[in-house]
């Protein structure tokens, strides 16, 4: 039997593997949909998003913070984006990883529905986001959140690639915020 949850139930798990993270050296920082809630936006968004950068040879350990939380590297989404595949191995992941050189992966919880997106130095330099970013306690975990001049950016980049109803929601959302 699964149990969803709310992603603000989710919370508490997600700033312990931004803090594990964060140990490795990668610097998480929030972006998209969760990062426009933690700044006050109604968005309804059901994933974490951060910018880290390319863990080249931490690969294994990162993949040992999310594998140990029962998370695993999902294979395939369907159309909606929905994780319908994922990879049980470890190894198999890693090898994987190394192979795909992807720039943004997947892990996902089913027993929860918990899904963490790691984009790597993509679309702009972690480096770059993290220079900006503000810091902002939520319950007892600490987030880097991306500025909103960032957010901003990115969101127009994203506009370029797919067209999505929310991300003309967020950019007047933002926008908003910086009149």
């Amino acid at each position: 039997m699964s149990m969803k949850s709310d992603p603000a139930d989710q919370l508490e798990e997600v700033g312990q593997v931004v803090e594990q993270l964060t140990n490795l050296g990668l610097e998480p920082v929030l972006v998209g949909g969760m990062a426009l809630v933690m700044l006050g936006s109604r968005r309804v968004t059901r994933d974490f998003d951060f910018v880290i950068a390319r863990p080249d040879a931490r690969l294994e350990p990162l993949l040992d913070v999310f594998y140990e939380r029962g998370m695993e590297l999902a294979s395939r989404v369907n159309a909606n984006g929905d994780v319908i595949a994922t990879i049980g191995s470890r190894k198999v992941a890693a090898i994987r990883l190394r192979i795909d050189a992807p720039v943004t992966v997947y892990f996902f919880d089913r027993e929860t529905d918990l899904r963490i997106d790691l984009l790597f130095d993509f679309p702009l330099p972690a480096s770059t986001l993290l220079e900006n970013a503000t810091r902002k306690k939520v319950r007892s975990q600490v987030f880097r959140i991306a500025s909103e001049e960032d957010l901003l950016r990115l969101k127009k980049i994203a506009t370029t690639h797919r067209s999505v109803p929310s991300d003309a929601e967020d950019i007047a959302f933002l926008e908003a915020r910086r009149s």
